[in-house]
């Protein structure tokens, strides 16, 4: 049996008047999905257990079937997993944003998404002057980046842990001041924000990008702190070999972690403008040497993030079309298989960022019955009544879909 987990960040939405009361995902044309959800089983899952942050790290651990209230320590840890970097027992690993700051105001979480050339340049620039033996900056992928602090002692330890830290992208067109990290200890993280403000904004590669009217990358923000997580191995938990492909250092980490083979595809960028076919082409290869790959595609949660309506409808139609449309072709005159689509959280358009909804899925496949749904959204997976309260459950009824599925009457 080959598995297959399709996920479109945050492609799951609201209602929008705009679009006469309905979802992105109505919208948009997606004969892939909406063929898997006539021949398959269509639900709700919630993918973001009470009282955490409606995240894609807590959502993706949930998909792969680790219980994120259970083994979740941070979103740092796993982006530095994928970048090599080895966290120490007294160190801990802190997500860093290059953002635009206009005055008082946070204007863009990805410095206008900044190239991974400009993005070097400016942490290395800020590694040279703010870096010493506790302070690491490491440069990851375009604006996201990564600061390893290490504690001066145990209770410096748990205070940078303690942290209370508003991820970027929740606080777009809002005052920095107000949203700066909370609790003990505080003053040398928000001291490193404030310091790394003064040198960026007078870096020339900020000047140009102004010239140029492009966001620059004045300041940076510090986020997702956390400690090395203890995951166990993919095949302890399904049996199964496995690889994960996405162009994201947090998908890749948390890949690293438990053991599955990473599959870097060239044009992979997560943006708009990633190479969504071959992602479909490297899974289908994938499969040839292993019993389940993870695809994960980030375009629709930037199309959310930046309020891009009519990106975030076509970013579905290409991950339906490019994505799901090749695999699911590839996959014709397979004998045995099943695949499952669904988006790892809502990111509204309305609201710009995450929001902790229930997210629409398909499982198609081997010992799958038919649900006859017409299309695949947040709507008919509604009306199907099937509802799952953890992500890691629908996995584990996925890989093995002998027991009855819940009902949510």
């Amino acid at each position: 049996m080959k598995y297959v987990i399709l996920v479109g960040d945050g492609m799951s939405d609201r209602p929008l008047a705009e679009l006469n009361g309905r979802t992105p995902l109505e919208v948009a044309r997606t004969s892939f999905m909406d063929r898997l959800a006539n021949g398959g089983l269509i639900g709700l899952s919630d993918t973001i257990p009470r009282g955490m942050s409606s995240a894609s790290d807590v959502a993706n651990l949930s998909i792969l079937g680790y219980d994120p209230a259970k083994y979740y320590s941070g979103r740092g840890p796993l982006e530095a997993a994928n970048l090599g970097i080895v966290i120490g027992p007294m160190e801990v690993a802190f997500r860093c944003n290059l953002i635009s700051v206009d005055r008082d105001v946070l204007a863009d979480y990805s410095a206008g998404h900044i190239t991974d050339k400009e993005a070097k340049i400016l942490i290395d620039f800020l590694s040279k002057n703010l870096g010493n033996d506790s302070i690491k900056f490491y440069h990851g992928t375009s604006y996201r980046n990564l600061v390893v602090i290490r504690a001066k002692d145990k209770e410096h330890l748990r205070d940078l842990i303690g942290l209370s830290c508003t991820p970027p992208h929740n606080i777009t067109g809002k005052s920095v001041a107000a949203h700066l990290p909370k609790g003990r200890g505080t003053t040398m993280i928000v001291k490193l924000m404030e310091d790394s403000r003064k040198l960026l904004e007078s870096h020339e590669i900020n000047k140009v990008r102004l010239d140029l009217k492009e966001n620059p990358g004045n300041m940076i923000w510090l986020w997702g702190q956390g400690t090395n997580p203890n995951l166990p191995q993919y095949k302890e938990l399904f049996g199964l070999s496995g690889a994960v492909i996405s162009a994201v250092d947090l998908i890749k980490g948390i890949g690293r972690l438990i053991g599955l083979e990473v599959i870097d595809v060239p044009g992979a960028t997560g943006y708009y403008d990633t190479n969504y076919k071959g992602k479909g082409e490297y899974a289908l290869k994938c499969l040839a040497g292993h019993d389940f790959v993870f695809v994960h595609v980030e375009a629709p949660d930037e199309a959310g993030h930046n309020g891009d309506l009519r990106a975030k409808i076509e970013t579905i139609e290409n991950f339906d079309k490019f994505v799901i449309g090749t695999i699911v072709e590839g996959l014709k005159g397979a004998s045995e298989y099943r695949i499952m689509v669904l988006s790892d959280h809502a990111t509204p358009v309305s609201l710009r960022t995450h929001a902790d909804d229930p997210v629409p899925f398909v499982i198609y496949g081997s010992g799958i019955e038919p649900s006859g749904a017409e299309r695949f959204n947040e709507k008919t997976a509604k009306l199907s009544k099937i509802k799952f309260k953890s992500a890691a459950e629908l996995t584990k009824f996925f890989m093995n879909p002998g027991t009855r599925a819940p009902q949510d009457r």
